[in-house]
């Protein structure tokens, strides 16, 4: 079959057909000529590989945080101008251009300029993710939850028989043997520790028994503990229900995750003391309750017999005739007054009358009559003080100072004018 002329092929890919393909050289120098039109760009990772032959460093770039990996090669020109030499486990941005070779369809990059990332560049990159987390409120108090005071039961999330792990779980039950764990191991370095971290604590979030998580991981160098400061671990960390424990390295060590954490121990024993109450300490504290709560009754007891003794004593409660007595004298005495009062208010009365009485008998009509006057009157009753009041033959009765008598007018004197 003879080769298509260049002009009987299709223009575009999606031109092509299984009647009418492409040769696969076409392919590649399509790609090729598309690939390496992309500009420069500046990647980040770490060196798995490097490799360096008559002058040029044949490099593998892998990321930090994922399981992805390039072949870079450094040219003798590029090396020339580096400071330092590519050492496998470093850390390094790089400007790179991708480059294919179209013959093997091998696609790889070309670093024109590599530079290794300094602690001091970390830290500075550390800073400004702690700040910009800071400011979108993940490190909010309010947002922190309080550990439950006996959990009952703890997850862990840490390397496969690592220090870490046995510092907690051996602590942990030192200060309280009925203390449950459920451990999970994990990467806690390298490209794949942020992942499991994530996948771990999600699962653990998950868990209903699971009252508290804790993070652990032993003291390292910086770069060590780079997965604990990663954005994704914290966002993670901050939308978890479950309240968690950073415990990771030493008192100086301090990642973001300690920052966004419930709660933050200085080392994973330290964790271990604040996840569980000391079980020794507790029976000393119930000790002390018991012993104040004994000392407290006897002295309300004593307070109170004490009262009770003062109240016997008093002369009412020992000798309760003598209240009576003393009720019984007042009321003698109020007897006694009463009727005085009584005798004198009669004896007043009496004399009042007296008063009255005499009064009344000398104001009498009849004490006029008995000095020797009389009352006249008429036959209807009425007192005849004017002669001109009757006539002759008229019938008068007139009353004396004992008795009364009639008489006959038989003649009228009327007094002068």
């Amino acid at each position: 079959m003879e080769p298509k002329s260049p002009a009987a092929l299709p223009a575009t890919a999606a031109q092509t057909s299984a009647e009418n393909p492409w040769p696969l050289r076409l392919l590649s120098e399509k790609l090729k000529i598309h690939i390496e039109n992309s500009p420069f760009a500046w990647v980040e990772g770490q060196l798995l590989e490097a490799n360096i032959r008559n002058g040029h460093a044949y490099l593998t770039l892998r990321d930090v945080d994922a399981d992805n990996s390039f072949s870079v090669t450094v040219w003798s020109s590029v090396m020339r101008q580096l400071d330092t030499t590519p050492t496998v486990g470093s850390r390094v941005v790089a400007r790179v251009k991708p480059s294919f070779y179209a013959k093997t369809g091998r696609l790889s990059l070309n670093a024109t300029d590599l530079r290794p990332v300094g602690l001091g560049e970390l830290l500075l990159r550390l800073e400004r993710l702690r700040q910009a987390l800071g400011a979108e409120g993940l490190f909010d108090p309010a947002h922190k939850q309080k550990l439950p005071i006996l959990p009952g039961k703890i997850g862990l999330i840490t390397g496969r028989d690592s220090d870490a792990e046995k510092d907690v779980l051996r602590n942990a039950a030192l200060r309280w043997p009925a203390v449950q764990f459920r451990v999970i191991n994990t990467a806690v370095q390298g490209v794949d520790a942020v992942s499991q971290v994530i996948a771990a604590l999600r699962e653990l979030d998950q868990d209903p028994q699971v009252e508290v998580i804790v993070i652990a991981r032993g003291g390292g160098a910086l770069e060590d503990l780079l997965p604990f400061s990663n954005e994704d671990l914290v966002r993670e960390v901050y939308a978890a229900s479950t309240p968690v424990v950073s415990a990771i390295g030493h008192e100086a060590d301090r990642p973001i995750l300690d920052d966004v954490a419930d709660l933050r121990a200085s080392t994973p024993t330290d964790a271990a003391k604040r996840i569980v109450p000391d079980l020794t300490e507790e029976f000393a504290g119930l000790e002390q309750a018991r012993n104040r709560l004994d000392r407290a009754i006897n002295n309300l007891i004593a307070r109170e017999a004490q009262n009770l003794a003062a109240l016997r004593a008093r002369p009412v409660l020992a000798n309760p005739q003598v209240m009576v007595d003393s009720r019984a004298e007042d009321l003698a005495r109020w007897r006694e007054r009463c009727t005085a009062l009584i005798r004198h208010r009669v004896q007043r009365a009496d004399d009042e009358l007296s008063h009255l009485r005499a009064q009344m008998r000398a104001l009498s009509p009849q004490q006029t009559l008995d000095r020797g006057y009389s009352v006249t009157q008429l036959a209807d009753g009425t007192v005849l003080r004017d002669v001109a009041g009757t006539l002759p033959e008229a019938q008068l009765r007139i009353r004396v100072a004992k008795g009364q008598l009639t008489a006959t007018v038989t003649e009228l004197f009327p007094a002068a004018p």
